[in-house]
């Protein structure tokens, strides 16, 4: 169990969540965990979340976007509050991770909320000190749908795609991301990068297989996708 600690709204249907859990073995960057709430007559929902934190603090970041229909994010985003309890388990997952002993290049991409996990890599290779080459690219829809905006936006090595809405003077239209945006705004596969893809399920198939297209390793492309086949 977890005491939420801090709440913070990060888009008009997005907010990161602080919870101190006592004994938290810490995580590696890309982990998850399972939420589960329990309803007054006894019914359960669980889901899993990203973990944006990395490290062996006794708290840790979630991010959750508000999906329609939804039975778990609804309440993450609107109701939740400090000083609520959450049954967490976790942290799970150990293939879609870095760590700061890899050594290749690493090309981040996210769709939406997918940027979760790669914000805790981000995260984690400053906190290293590592001097490997890391960059992402994030697709999202307006300027207003960006997580962790301000802290994504003090660093030169993120690019964004905006699929619906751009800022003012954007030198694009809005548009999805293409095997030119990607050939134009990646590290090449002559640099074989680690590349780790996260988003929605159609996102994710389309970038990765534009990947492999160009020349990638597939096997040297990681995907977590959530949503519909």
């Amino acid at each position: 169990m977890g005491t939420v600690a801090e709440v913070r709204r990060e888009t008009p249907t997005g907010r990161s969540i602080v919870i101190e859990v006592p004994g938290w073995p810490g995580n590696i960057a890309g982990q998850h965990v399972d939420v589960r709430l329990t309803a007054p007559d006894g019914y359960q929902a669980s889901r899993s979340y990203s973990i944006a934190s990395s490290g062996p603090e006794s708290k840790l970041q979630l991010a959750v976007d508000r999906l329609p229909n939804g039975e778990v994010s609804p309440y993450l985003v609107d109701d939740l509050m400090v000083g609520d309890m959450l049954e967490l388990r976790g942290p799970l997952g150990g293939w879609f991770v870095w760590t700061p002993e890899l050594t290749p290049p690493v090309q981040l991409i996210a769709g939406g909320s997918g940027v979760v996990p790669l914000v805790a890599m981000l995260r984690s290779h400053a906190a290293s000190g590592s001097a490997v080459d890391m960059r992402l690219l994030y697709s999202v829809r307006t300027p207003e749908d960006r997580f962790f905006a301000d802290e994504l936006g003090m660093l030169d090595t993120v690019d964004y795609v905006y699929t619906r809405a751009t800022p003012p003077n954007w030198p694009s239209k809005p548009g999805r991301v293409t095997p030119e945006t990607l050939a134009a705004l990646t590290l090449p596969p002559e640099r074989k990068p680690a590349v780790f893809v996260c988003g929605p399920t159609g996102f994710v198939e389309a970038v990765a297989n534009a990947l492999v297209a160009m020349g990638h390793d597939a096997a040297a492309v990681k995907t977590e996708r959530f949503g519909g086949a």
